[in-house]
């Protein structure tokens, strides 16, 4: 793997995303061993909210070096900050279709392994769950009170540090804000 010369800016925007993100569903089928995978639309569908509220994006290039396929997966910051892996797999067949079925699996391990997207299955009432999950607490006014009040970053980790990581999840973007201000 290799980075940006810092991703500080980067590693917290992804835990952000990653704290919201649900796995990707389970939707295609794999007649081979007879189950059922994700696919690259899947685990894009997984990250694309996550990642545009938390300035982050993608992109993937594919080159043909030393008989394998190998697709680079860089995830980027709004700030310029970047990780990037590459992802190698030699095509099952020497013809087109051989190398776009080693493209499309290269895309799909490297963005999922990078982002850190798990699958899960799709059963009906647990994929409507996991779609649907929302923060159990709502905005408590006085501790956004105390935020918006943060003069000193020391002040604003004292009240942060007061959070359970519940509150941590809902105030996140209050946090922000009121770093950016300070």
């Amino acid at each position: 793997m290799k980075t940006s010369e810092n991703i500080n800016e980067l590693a917290a925007a992804l835990s952000r995303a990653q704290s919201v993100m649900t796995g990707a569903k389970k939707g295609s089928d794999n007649p081979f061993f007879k189950s059922k995978y994700s696919d690259l639309s899947q685990v894009m569908e997984a990250i694309s909210m996550p990642f545009a509220e938390n300035g982050l994006s993608f992109v993937q290039a594919a080159e043909f070096e030393d008989n394998r396929i190998a697709v680079t997966t860089r995830i980027m910051h709004l700030s310029g900050q970047w990780i990037q892996a590459t992802t190698a797999l030699p095509p099952t067949k020497q013809d087109a279709q051989g190398y776009g079925s080693a493209i499309s699996y290269a895309k799909r391990y490297g963005l999922q392994a990078l982002a850190g997207v798990p699958s899960v299955d799709d059963d009906g009432n647990d994929a409507v769950k996991l779609s649907n999950v929302q923060p159990s607490i709502e905005l408590d006014q006085d501790v956004i009170a105390k935020f918006e009040s943060c003069t000193t970053l020391d002040q604003l980790k004292e009240v942060w540090g007061s959070l359970t990581n519940e509150q941590r999840h809902v105030y996140a973007g209050i946090k922000n804000k009121t770093k950016a201000r300070l």
